[in-house]
């Protein structure tokens, strides 16, 4: 049934007002309701109302009133009553129909503006700052590790983040994240390896805590620093001392070897001239540094090398005998020795080189272990020690001036081997000597010893 089906109605009997529908007040689309009823319509039913503007409470919505509140009253006489409850229950249940239609809509618009309250109050304007990169933008995070995270934005241990990750954000707030950046920093020959979140050279020495005055830089101050760092070398400026020829210099320098400090101190080194200090090793502030003039000069020297001396067992001969086999020979060795004076005062010789010239040869000497016989028959009971006595003084090692007779009875060469001997008797002990003096008198008795053999029988 459409509006005007039953809003053009004219009271029976022609009494009561009349609803004009061409001159009625037009509604907002998908409200329907009897004339009248809208009359006059609260600000929160306006559809261009924008969103986020705070509704008013909705008010009591209240049921529309009779279109004609005559009908149901009294009636001209002769009206048929049945015709009179039909009219009125149409006109109840188009007002109910009123209801069901208004009801849900208000309910709607009640909810959009309670929605709108809290997206807005949930909503903030956050500034967010990433590495010198700043940019404004709206968030619902309740803290900076959910902006982070809800930004894409990670960082690492070395990474600052200001305010740090666990703050509460408000609306206005500004959040930095700082990325750090490794530094391989070599401080006056010291390495360390440092993290910063400086852009610059100069403003890393500056976090560092260095100071540039002065100081020699491997890259500009002005050098960016990227994600990826770099390598700089800091040579700060340092008080250095140089003694040299009698005279103390002491120069402001950032060299970097002792060397150099040397030369700007306006010093030169000539031929050996050499410093205390290692002229390669990095200059210390406050370090004294003293200048060496050598000078010097090489002196060989041949030095004998001993020989060694190797005894083998030989059955053949009586036990304590022993017999050169083949006598040693030193060997030769060349040495080199650097002589020095050192700011005129002579040091001590210095060997710089060994030489062997000769290797030496080793003597070979026999070692006798044939048991010495006990006695020999028809010359035990002389007086042989007065017999020794007379001819070499009782020792054993003795050898007369033309060197041809030697030992305790001087026997000749030829005569000692005869009667067994090895060697020179000289070197024979004085019991293989005894022992051979008596096979000598029990072949020839007392004639070789023409002059003391009569102390035999003394």
């Amino acid at each position: 049934m459409s509006n005007s089906q039953y809003l053009e109605y004219e009271p029976y009997g022609g009494a009561g007002p009349y609803v004009d529908l061409h001159n009625a007040e037009t509604l907002a689309y998908g409200v329907y309701a009897a004339p009248g009823a809208y009359e006059e319509r609260p600000p929160y039913d306006d559809p261009y109302r924008p969103a986020y503007e705070e509704a008013p409470p909705p008010e009591t919505l209240q049921l529309p009133k009779p279109l004609f509140p005559q009908l149901g009253a009294a009636m001209p006489a002769g009206t048929d009553g049945r015709a009179a409850r039909r009219r009125r229950a149409r006109s109840a249940e188009r007002q109910d129909s009123t209801v069901r239609r208004l009801l849900p809509q208000a309910l709607v618009v009640a909810f959009l503006a309670g929605g709108t309250t809290a997206f807005v109050a949930e909503d903030k304007a956050v500034e967010l700052n990433v590495d010198g990169k700043a940019r404004t933008l709206h968030t619902f995070a309740d803290d900076v590790t959910e902006l982070l995270a809800d930004e894409g934005v990670a960082v690492g241990a070395h990474d600052v983040v200001a305010p740090g990750p666990g703050a509460t954000l408000s609306s206005g707030d500004e959040v930095a994240v700082r990325y750090g950046r490794p530094v391989r920093l070599t401080l006056d020959g010291q390495r360390h390896q440092l993290w910063t979140t400086a852009h610059t050279v100069e403003a890393a020495l500056e976090q560092f805590g260095v100071r540039a005055e002065g100081a020699y830089l491997s890259l500009a101050r002005s050098r960016r620093i990227g994600r990826e760092g770099l390598a700089l070398d800091v040579r700060t400026e340092r008080a250095v001392t140089v003694m040299a020829d009698g005279r103390a210099r002491t120069i402001r320098t950032n060299a970097a070897t002792v060397a150099e400090a040397v030369e700007e101190a306006g010093i030169t080194l000539r031929g050996q001239d050499t410093t205390s200090v290692a002229p390669g090793s990095f200059p210390r502030d406050g370090q004294t540094v003293t200048v060496l003039r050598i000078t010097g000069t090489k002196e060989v020297r041949e030095e004998p090398i001993p020989f060694d001396v190797r005894r083998t067992d030989d059955p053949s001969l009586f036990k304590g005998t022993e017999v050169v086999e083949r006598a040693g020979q030193p060997g030769l060795r060349r040495i080199t020795y650097s002589l020095r004076t050192v700011n005129g005062v002579r040091q001590k010789p210095r060997r710089t080189r060994t030489e062997v010239v000769r290797e030496p040869r080793a003597q070979v000497v026999k070692v006798g272990t044939k048991p010495l016989p006990r006695s020999v028959r028809g010359a035990d009971g002389l007086n042989w020690r007065g017999l020794a006595a007379c001819e070499s003084g009782g020792r054993p090692n003795a050898v007369d001036p033309s060197g041809t007779y030697g030992g305790l009875y001087q026997f000749d060469t030829h005569t000692w081997h005869t009667l067994g001997g090895t060697g020179r008797p000289q070197d024979a002990p004085a019991a293989e000597q005894t022992l051979r003096a008596k096979k000598l008198y029990v072949r020839r008795g007392a004639s070789p010893w023409p002059h003391c053999g009569a102390h035999l029988h003394g």
